[in-house]
């Protein structure tokens, strides 16, 4: 492998300009991550409209760039910034990225062209490294709304002097968001009629865009590694169990990392106090602050968990509603929860937190500051996840001695280790079954810890703050994991 690669990173969204979940976290901290390691990176996104352009600095760069999709030829411009010394292209199309949402509308329906969408933006993106005369080594996508690149690559750009050295990469961040449409799109993505098969881009008669990627990428990964070995199984693959299968040793899990520069309550500008291992009263003020904000009752002694999450049965939200009013009627605890997501999810936790005010409070809706709070505040954080393939909220909680109330899955059972109640070692409390009274029972536990058995809770913060999930472990497996697309690409 050489020891700088040019690489190019395409994504549908990437923090600070665009966020819907911990893909927005990736697509922004890894390239930062793999410069430091003396990489040449760029980063391709949409411009949506929703990108404050003054905030973030966007300058216009390149007007008019066609793009050739199917017989059509789309003209867009682009736009760029800097994102802490990486560069970042958005590509500027009115008719794909000028509305209000990223992938659906206010009433959370999927915008129907979004194959279009983002089949340009993955062929723009291709086409601006042609502009650019960047010759990259590695073309790394991203779920999805990306995964077609490796599909471009070789069926159109395999002898492009600037492309056709590029080896593929995707990364899936959740195998259950396919990209599965209506072949009624195929044409306009122009990947040939002849690639419309079940071994490549079919999907019972259907276009598939991850499949697509899975097939044609000369490497695939997911963001853990028991997420990995999950996928490999019909109950969790969401179909694709075969074609992971089929990839043998080129699918790998590689743990997510976390920005310790905005998730580290040593530095956080976002609380009201700050703290470290060896000092934490700076949490006790957060805590307390949390509690005004949350409208919980001021009080140090109870206990809180926080919630921070989209508001879906897949996060196991739907169990926790079914089991927080019996934790909080027999137990003395509080719940934070900040989310938004599916109404009736939305509509609850409102009148939940009405019927036990002081208990629990509830934020719908989503407030970066308020998410930092609660990390900060709270004395425990529940993910009941039904699947995670990483999860970045239990790693957080880590860093801000939060202790992680989890179910044993993905990357959830990967950063988290069980408390040992003879011992006092661990970093969090894990159950496994999918059900509200696990749910209530492991509450339980943690509270009961937090009340009977102070001296481990202390031991148990220290041994959490201590862990080390920083984006430079995971860069160097991406460094890896380059070297093998490379091996794989010459081959």
């Amino acid at each position: 492998m050489p020891s700088q690669l040019k690489i190019v990173m395409i994504a549908a969204e990437c923090v600070p300009y665009a966020k819907t979940g911990g893909l927005a976290d990736v697509a922004g901290a890894l390239p930062k991550a793999l410069r430091a390691l003396g990489h040449e990176v760029i980063v391709v996104m949409p411009k949506y409209s929703s990108i404050d352009e003054q905030k973030f600095g966007l300058r216009p760069f390149l007007n008019p760039m066609g793009v050739w999709m199917g017989n059509t030829q789309e003209w867009c411009s682009i736009y760029t910034a800097s994102n802490d010394g990486v560069p970042t292209f958005f590509v500027d199309f009115t008719r794909y990225f000028d509305r209000p949402g990223l992938y659906h509308d206010a009433y959370y329906n999927d915008y129907l062209d979004n194959p279009f969408r983002f089949g340009f933006l993955t062929r723009a993106a291709l086409q601006l490294c042609v502009e650019l005369d960047f010759k990259p080594d590695i073309v790394h996508c991203h779920d999805w709304h990306t995964a077609l690149a490796p599909a471009f690559l070789k069926i159109w750009h395999w002898n492009d002097p600037i492309l056709s050295g590029a080896a593929s990469v995707l990364t899936i961040h959740n195998v259950a968001y396919q990209g599965n449409y209506d072949a009624s799109c195929y044409g306009y993505l122009g990947l040939q009629w002849g690639n419309f098969t079940a071994d490549k881009l079919e999907d019972h008669g259907r276009v598939n865009f991850l499949k697509g990627g899975i097939q044609y990428a000369d490497v695939v990964n997911t963001v853990s590694p028991t997420y990995a070995r999950e996928t490999r199984t019909p109950a969790l693959s969401h179909g694709m169990a075969l074609y992971l299968n089929g990839r043998g040793d080129n699918y790998v899990g590689i743990l997510n990392g976390v920005d310790y520069t905005e998730w580290n309550p040593a530095v956080d500008t976002l609380i009201p106090a700050h703290f470290w291992p060896h000092d934490l009263s700076g949490k006790a003020a957060c805590k307390a602050e949390l509690q005004r904000q949350m409208g919980l009752e001021v009080n140090s002694y109870v206990p809180i968990v926080g919630v921070v999450s989209r508001l879906a049965a897949q996060k196991g939200l739907d169990l926790l509603a079914q089991a927080i009013e019996d934790i909080v009627s027999s137990m003395q605890v509080q719940f934070a929860i900040l989310g938004s997501g599916d109404p009736g999810l939305e509509a609850f936790f409102r009148s939940a937190a009405a019927r036990h005010p002081g208990r629990i409070g509830a934020y719908i809706g989503y407030s970066n500051p308020a998410a930092h709070l609660i990390e900060a505040g709270a004395d425990f954080f529940i993910m009941p996840s039904l699947f995670e393939p990483c999860g970045l909220n239990q790693i957080y909680s880590l860093k801000y001695g939060t202790l992680p109330i989890v179910r044993a899955t993905g990357g959830l059972d990967d950063t988290v280790e069980q408390y040992n109640e003879a011992t006092g070692t661990g970093t969090g409390f894990k159950f496994w079954q999918p059900t509200p009274r696990a749910i209530f029972d492991t509450v339980g536990w943690a509270v009961s810890t937090y009340y009977d058995r102070k001296h481990h809770l202390n031991q148990m913060i220290q041994q959490a703050m201590a862990q080390d999930y920083s984006w430079e472990k995971s860069a160097h497996a991406y460094e890896n994991l380059y070297d093998k697309a490379l091996r794989n690409r010459q081959a």
